[in-house]
């Protein structure tokens, strides 16, 4: 273990948004950079300001942020060929976005040089040195990144070690050796991360992209090796198959190696930083992401949770507190008893081992899920399956029956009715409502008959529908398998239905997000008692 420092480097709002999908305005920018700061991260690359207006943009913005923690920094490459530093127009932007911190690229392995930059090696060394020693003399922080430096050593050692020296001599604070196409091997990048840090006197950094899908153990072998700069992307974004997770690096230098990179405090905030660029960059977050995911602490087998109770270290390896997450406890058709009594302490719930009904609630899921039930995605419905066992659950309404009309009286028009009748505190309900489809339609006849007894259901909607089909082979006869989220706008739920008929799966997902929802709010319900009648036909255009 190591107290050794590591300095981060974050290229998400540069390196991130060449990813397939990943599109960040001036303002993202600068709600990611503020998240950053926060996080601790020592070094935040805003952008080429040579290349684009909006990056220019971000850093004229930038300046009026209070960041405690980040230096801004600018990117840029050498100077163009033929064309003095102090004439370059890309490093002329540099000086005038106001940055006190820049990261220049230039080319060190010899057939870049040659094929890409179609220029001379003595040319693109000069370029190295000119460019860095411009910028210094006026008065910046200059990491330089070596590209393609993995490669360019593997097949001209000489040659990539002469061009990164020629960025120490003209004054450079950092040498960052880039893995730019990703395809290096570990052992690769240690034995060549061992030779530069003997060879130079200047820091040494790491910029790995994940092709190989080696990009974290590529920088975690580095920075054993001596390199003490990390570059890299929150949540991997980047171009190709990403820049190396600094979500990932992060926890294991620190955690597990004893390096230094941010506080513990800071630490605790990773999670919550990952989920937030996932969201402002609108990206599906992994619930596998490792270390933030939904279910990386996410426990389902029943041996494993009643091991992780006792001790924790059996099925984890680190704390999900360190970094913001939290243990969950999955329930399914390889649950046992400990999956069990872990929920029902979650929800307050008075079950144990000795009470006889945990064994039937047990076989209960085993057989629903048997039939295309997955409470792990649905445990609003889980949590109702529960109550019904153990006798806590309240039946706030019973259906009679409902039917569905659906008209097509034109190309254009299609339309969908609902006409439902329910029982509710010993009344009957009859009631219609349209939709924009038979569920939808359900829905509103539903509320409609609800909201004369409980006011509140009108704080609740759907806010996510999805239809999974089960038995491929049986082509229209499959069972489905419906999963529906609601929301009252401060809290989110999941409940499942499954039938082979659509429409019947459907209700009962949205019978089960009902129910829990009144469930909840059982003991502030102000309930009518008296509607405005006992039978209310209409139809509503909710």
């Amino acid at each position: 273990m190591t107290s050794q420092k590591v300095f981060l480097y974050d290229t998400t709002l540069r390196d991130g948004t060449q990813g397939e999908g990943v599109s960040l305005s001036v303002d993202d920018k600068l709600k990611i950079a503020k998240k950053l700061d926060e996080l601790g991260i020592h070094y935040i690359e805003g952008g080429w300001p040579g290349s684009n207006p909006k990056d220019m943009n971000f850093f004229e913005r930038v300046k009026d942020l209070e960041l405690r923690n980040a230096k801004v920094t600018a990117f840029g490459s050498t100077r163009r060929m033929g064309v003095t530093a102090d004439k370059d127009q890309n490093l002329q932007r540099i000086l005038e976005c106001g940055v006190k911190s820049v990261a220049i690229f230039g080319k060190t392995w010899d057939f870049q040089v040659t094929h890409a930059l179609q220029t001379t090696l003595e040319e693109n060394l000069n370029m190295i040195f000119d460019s860095v020693k411009f910028l210094k003399e006026n008065g910046l922080e200059v990491i330089f990144d070596a590209e393609h430096f993995f490669d360019g050593y593997k097949r001209n050692a000489e040659y990539a070690i002469q061009a990164i020296k020629k960025a120490e001599e003209a004054g450079a604070d950092c040498v960052t050796l880039c893995d730019t196409n990703g395809g290096t091997l570990p052992h690769e990048v240690a034995a060549i991360v061992e030779h530069v840090v003997n060879e130079l006197s200047i820091q040494v950094g790491i910029h790995c992209h994940n092709d190989g899908e080696l990009a974290v153990a590529n920088t975690i072998a580095a920075v054993q090796a001596g390199a003490t700069h990390v570059q890299g992307t929150i949540n991997g974004y980047g171009e190709r198959c990403g820049n190396v997770n600094l979500i990932s690096v992060i926890p294991n230098l620190q955690l597990k190696m004893g390096y230094e990179c941010i506080s513990n405090l800071e630490l605790v905030n990773l999670t919550s930083v990952s989920k937030y660029v996932h969201e402002i960059a609108n990206q599906i977050p992994p619930s596998n992401q490792p270390f933030v995911g939904k279910s990386a602490f996410a426990h389902k087998g029943g041996m494993h949770v009643s091991a992780v109770l006792k001790h924790p270290e059996t099925y984890e390896h680190i704390e999900p507190e360190a970094i913001g997450n939290k243990r969950r406890v999955l329930v399914s058709e390889l649950s046992g008893q400990s999956n069990v009594l872990f929920k029902a302490k979650e929800w307050n719930l008075n079950l144990d081992k000795n009470n006889p009904a945990t064994k039937k609630i047990i076989e209960q899921i085993k057989e629903l899920e048997l039939n295309g039930y997955q409470y792990e995605a649905a445990e609003a419905s889980f949590e109702l399956v529960v109550k019904k066992g153990l006798g806590e659950h309240r039946e706030f309404f019973k259906l009679d029956h409902f039917k569905l009309f659906i008209e097509n009286s034109g190309e254009q028009s299609f339309t969908t009715e609902a006409v439902i009748k329910l029982c509710v505190n010993d009344q009957e309900v009859l009631t219609a409502a349209e939709g924009n489809g038979p569920v939808n339609a359900l829905d509103h006849a539903l509320r409609k008959a609800l909201e004369q007894f409980y006011p509140c259901i009108n704080k609740m909607y759907l806010s996510d529908y999805k239809v999974r089909v089960l038995d491929e082979t049986d082509a229209t006869a499959s069972r489905v398998r419906v999963l529906i989220e609601s929301s009252d706008g401060n809290e989110k739920w999941s409940t499942i239905g499954v039938s082979g008929n659509i429409i019947k799966a459907s209700w009962y997902a949205l019978v089960d997000s009902v129910q829990y929802y009144l469930l909840k709010q059982d003991d502030k319900l102000e309930v009518v008692k008296q509607p405005k009648s006992e039978s209310t036909i209409g139809v509503s255009n909710h």
